[in-house]
């Protein structure tokens, strides 16, 4: 089992933050996940429709982590949240990338609903995951660039275990060594809003969405949250 937990800090400075986290045991990546591929299509073709679009920075939920980032010292416009990023991508390029299936259902679900997502293999994870203000000295090392090492500065929200930093800029980007690919089986997925009497449902809506997507490639699937009241989930 893994802890998570919102430090005191993070809770302090964003008092109304809601985060969900949707756990796998068993997760089977290498089959076809048909509901996945269908929205990814669906969202896709309401694009190309002209139906929907994906939120962008003048939304109140992108517009709420960009003053979020600003708060920490990012500029958001030069290193965006992951849904404004992915967002933006699918809006220029008309489709969503394919990475795999697991990676491509919390894809999906973000930018339906504007809310920054992520994941990490449970089973590479060390100790506890404290989503905290970065001191300075800790490493990351960035998604697809294995040879990388940087250092956050000091006063930046990360996600970070006994080893090291997780994810940059709250949700910017996530490590290499946590990714989550085909063959990662005890996986948690993140989603998160900063304004949960907004958006509390919202955010539920998406948590039981994802679920849906996993629950069939999965021998058990589960939703904790993670609030400045309940700031710990043990997964």
């Amino acid at each position: 089992m893994t802890v998570f937990r919102i430090s005191t800090a993070v809770a302090d400075a964003f008092p109304d933050t809601l985060i969900a986290l949707v756990t796998t045991g068993g997760l089977r990546g290498h089959e076809p996940w048909p509901d996945t591929t269908a929205a990814l299509e669906d969202l896709e073709q309401q694009l190309a429709d002209g139906t929907w679009q994906p939120a962008d920075e003048t939304d109140p939920r992108i517009e709420a982590w960009h003053t979020a980032y600003r708060s920490f010292g990012t500029n958001p416009r030069r290193i965006r949240p992951s849904v404004d990023a992915l967002g933006r991508r699918m809006t220029k390029k008309g489709t969503l990338p394919r990475i795999n299936p697991a990676v491509d259902s919390y894809n999906s679900v973000s930018v339906r609903h504007g809310l920054p997502a992520g994941a990490f293999d449970l089973g590479h994870v060390a100790g506890e995951v404290t989503i905290r203000l970065a001191d300075g000295s800790e490493e990351f090392t960035p998604l697809g660039e294995p040879g990388t090492v940087e250092n956050p500065k000091p006063g930046e929200i990360i996600y970070a275990d006994d080893t090291g930093v997780l994810t940059r800029h709250w949700n910017h980007r996530d490590a290499h060594r946590t990714r989550v690919t085909e063959d990662s089986t005890h996986v948690a997925f993140v989603l998160e809003t900063l304004h949960a009497v907004r958006d509390g449902d919202l955010l539920k809506t998406a948590a039981e969405q994802l679920q849906g997507l996993l629950a069939p490639h999965a021998e058990q699937t589960a939703v904790h949250y993670l609030s400045c009241g309940n700031p710990a989930a043990d997964v």
